[in-house]
């Protein structure tokens, strides 16, 4: 995971330039959903350097923020991948806090 403070481009006199604010990755609870994101299979916690693990049988899925839609300054897109018998897969999930 990573947590971005994605914004719009900024002018050079901006005084908001350079401040960020940032929370710890286990801040931002990660869940997956079953392939048509009705049903919750699994919540993850990444750690201190945003990496998270899970063991999931074979199937499709979607990775996402938990309650990211109520969490207004909270952006992810969620990321739909696919299991298939003992494979591992690597989904990269990016968080923008709209901190900047």
């Amino acid at each position: 995971m990573k947590i971005l403070p994605f914004s719009e481009v900024e002018p050079a006199d901006s005084e908001i330039r350079g401040t960020t604010t940032s929370r710890p990755y286990s801040s931002y609870l990660l869940v997956v959903l079953s392939g048509d994101g009705k049903r919750e299979i699994a919540r993850l916690t990444a750690d201190a350097k945003g990496n998270y693990r899970a063991e999931l049988p074979p199937g499709d899925y979607v990775l996402d923020v938990h309650d990211r839609a109520r969490k207004k300054r909270v952006r992810a897109k969620p990321k739909p991948f696919k299991i298939l018998s003992n494979q591992t897969v690597r989904v990269d999930m990016d968080v923008d806090t709209g901190v900047r």
